[in-house]
């Protein structure tokens, strides 16, 4: 049940990332963002109530804040990759935030095993077999430079939540998707735009929310159902789910070197997570 539930979350997350990635091919990725989290903000106080939960403990406070500023760029960081350049190749950019945490328990006292350094040499080599072809054929750097700004805020958010959740959870979820509200709310109020968001949209951006908030909630069951170890290789698998989406509705076909770049690259995330 605990593998069954990790996939889960790696089929919503690497779903939701296609389809916001699409939307905001059409509109602007902080309006994907926001409106996306506005959703999952709203069902998370529908969670907070039901619960029960008073969201009065403290310790959580600054980590939620601290992982909904670099949530809130990464995200925007992510979209817009995804939007302007191959979604083969910057999803696996992208999730090398999970070298992330590893770096920062480092700096707090954690000692990593060697599979995880090992994962992660092999992932930055898989990064630039990956990205390097379509930046020598003159390509713009851009989305590779947004996949890699959207990694390290990835991997903040992870080391965040981590610290958050040892008080709870649902708190520092909570407080993660109202200080990106927060902050989607100046940018809207200092542009006077609201990203040109019609009724059309919101089917997909409804989708969006949903399923991100859906990933983590199967994430966390998967996690406290059975080993962490395996949920956290499950769930970040979720890479594969974008790319083959992508071959299969946009056609895109990488070189022989990227493939094994792109390989290599999920590699080094499962050992990363398996350390």
């Amino acid at each position: 049940m605990s593998a069954l539930l990790a996939l889960c979350s790696s089929l919503l997350w690497g779903t939701s990332d296609f389809v916001a990635g699409l939307k905001a091919k059409t509109i602007p990725a902080a309006a994907v963002v926001g409106w996306s989290q506005l959703v999952g903000f709203l069902t998370l106080c529908v969670v907070v109530v039901v619960r029960g939960n008073p969201l009065t403990a403290s310790g959580w406070q600054g980590w939620a804040i601290a992982a909904g500023v670099a949530g809130a760029v990464a995200l925007w960081a992510f979209y817009g990759a995804l939007s302007t350049g191959t979604m083969s190749v910057v999803a696996p950019v992208a999730s090398l935030g999970a070298a992330v945490p590893v770096l920062l328990g480092v700096a707090t006292g954690d000692a990593p095993s060697v599979i995880a350094w090992v994962g992660m040499g092999v992932a930055v080599l898989g990064t630039v077999l990956a990205s390097g072809p379509e930046i020598r054929a003159g390509l713009h750097v851009r989305p590779v430079l947004l996949a890699c700004v959207a990694a390290v805020g990835f991997g903040t958010v992870l080391f965040c939540m981590d610290r958050g959740a040892r008080v709870s959870l649902v708190s520092t979820l909570w407080g993660m998707r109202l200080t990106s509200l927060v902050l989607y709310a100046a940018v809207a109020a200092v542009r006077r735009s609201t990203g040109g968001v019609g009724r059309r949209d919101w089917p997909t951006l409804v989708f969006v929310g949903l399923a991100d908030l859906g990933a983590n909630a199967f994430f966390v069951a998967a996690s406290t159902q059975g080993l962490v170890s395996v949920a956290a290789v499950l769930g970040s698998l979720y890479p594969v789910v974008t790319i083959l989406l992508a071959r299969a509705f946009l056609a895109e076909r990488l070189k022989p070197i990227q493939n094994v770049g792109v390989a290599l690259a999920l590699a080094g995330v499962v050992a990363i997570a398996t350390g």
